[in-house]
C-alpha cells in the first residue's frame, strides 16, 4: 500500500508488529511515523512508549532482537526504528525473517529501507503480520493529484489540475517543501475558497519564477536575446535545464491548445481564455500566434516534444544549447 492511501484512511498505527517504510519520500516517511503515538521525529520516549532509534550502520541484530524481546515490567510498548536499514536487512535476512515467523506482541520493529522487493520471503511475510508501506516519490499527475487532496482536505481550499502543476513546476517535487509551499498560498488568500495560478506566481519561486515569467514573455514577444540572458541566469544559479523546459512547456502547451481550439471556433481571443492564458497576458498571447502563424503555431506541441525526448537522451548536444534552439524555434 502506497503511504498517501494509508494516511487517507487512517489517524493511528498501534497494532503492527513489524513496520516497513520503504522509498525515497522521507516526508511521507515522517508523515506515516506521526501517527504512532510517542513515535515522533524528535524520538522522545512518553509514559506508554519506549522508543529507540538505531542507524542500520551501527545496528546489531541480536541487540535489536534483545530489545523487541525484552518484557517491560510496566507494561509499555517498545518500538525499535532502524534508519537507513538496508544493509542491516541484507546482512540479516535469515534472523529477520525467523523474528518475523514470531513476533513479540508487546514491541513494533520499524525498517525504514529504500529498497523492498516484494518478491522476498520477508517481504511476504512482514504482509502477513505486519505492514509494508510504500513511500516512493510521487510524479506528474500523482503529484498534482496529491496537492489538490492536501490542499481540500487540509486547507479547505480548492485547487484544479493547472494550478498543482504550476506549483510543482515552480517548487519542485519535494513533498515537504511543497506542503510549505501550499501553506504559503492558504495565508495568501485567506478566506477565499479557490487558490489561482495568478496567486500562486505571486508567491512561490521567489526571484527565479520572475525570471522564468521574463524569459517566457521574451520567447513569446520574439526577444530571444533577453530570453537567453534570463536563461543564463537561471542556469547559473543551480537550476536544471530540465526544469526549464518544464516551464517553457507549461506555458507554451496552452498556446498549443489554444491553436487547436480556435481552428474550430475562429477566435483567437476566446481560444487563448479557453486554454488558460492569464487575463493579462491574452493580448500579447494573440499577437504571438499571430505574428508565427497559424502552421507554425500548430507545431508547437511538437517542438515541445522534441525538445523533451532530446532532453531526456536522445540528443547529445548540451542541454544549454537544446533550450536556445528551442527559444528561436518558438520566438521567430
Amino acid at each position: 500500500m502506497h503511504a498517501t492511501d494509508y494516511l487517507a484512511k487512517n489517524k493511528t498505527l498501534t497494532d503492527t508488529p513489524i513496520l516497513v517504510l520503504f522509498g525515497g519520500e522521507r516526508f511521507l516517511k515522517l508523515e506515516v511515523l506521526k501517527l504512532i503515538p510517542g513515535c515522533r521525529s524528535d524520538a522522545a520516549d512518553s509514559e506508554d512508549v519506549t522508543f529507540t532509534r538505531t542507524a542500520g550502520k551501527d545496528a546489531e541484530f541480536r541487540s535489536v532482537s534483545d530489545e523487541l524481546q525484552t518484557l517491560s515490567m510496566f507494561g509499555d510498548k517498545r518500538i525499535v526504528m532502524i534508519e537507513d536499514a538496508d544493509d542491516f536487512v541484507s546482512a540479516n535476512r535469515p534472523g529477520l525473517e525467523k523474528y518475523a515467523a514470531k513476533p513479540s506482541a508487546s514491541s513494533m520493529l520499524i525498517l525504514d529501507v529504500k529498497s523492498w522487493p516484494k518478491n522476498t520471503k520477508l517481504f511476504k511475510a512482514v504482509e502477513k503480520i505486519g505492514l509494508n508501506i510504500e513511500c516512493g516519490e510521487l510524479k506528474g499527475v500523482a503529484l498534482a493529484k496529491w496537492l489538490v487532496k492536501t490542499a481540500k482536505e487540509e486547507h479547505g481550499k480548492s485547487i484544479n489540475q493547472n494550478t498543482a502543476a504550476l506549483i510543482v513546476q515552480l517548487a519542485g517535487d519535494s513533498l515537504g517543501l511543497l506542503q510549505q509551499e501550499l501553506e504559503k498560498l492558504v495565508s495568501l488568500v485567506g478566506d477565499v475558497e479557490t487558490i489561482t495560478e495568478e496567486d500562486v506566481t505571486r508567491v512561490v519561486g521567489g526571484w527565479r519564477i520572475e525570471t522564468t515569467w521574463a524569459m517566457l514573455d521574451a520567447v513569446r514577444d520574439g526577444h530571444v536575446g533577453k530570453a537567453i540572458e534570463c536563461l543564463d541566469k537561471l542556469l547559473m544559479a543551480g537550476e536544471a535545464p530540465q526544469k526549464v523546459l518544464g516551464g517553457v512547456t507549461f506555458t507554451f502547451r496552452k498556446l498549443a491548445d489554444a491553436t487547436e481550439i480556435a481552428r474550430q471556433t475562429r477566435d483567437v481571443g476566446g481560444a487563448l481564455r479557453s486554454a488558460g492564458i492569464f487575463p493579462a497576458a491574452v493580448a500579447a498571447s494573440e499577437q504571438y500566434l499571430r505574428r508565427v502563424g497559424f502552421d507554425k503555431a500548430s507545431r508547437i506541441l511538437q517542438m515541445l516534444v522534441e525538445a523533451d525526448s532530446n532532453m531526456k537522451g536522445g540528443s547529445r548536444v548540451d542541454a544549454r544549447l537544446q533550450l536556445e534552439a528551442l527559444f528561436v524555434n518558438l520566438a521567430t
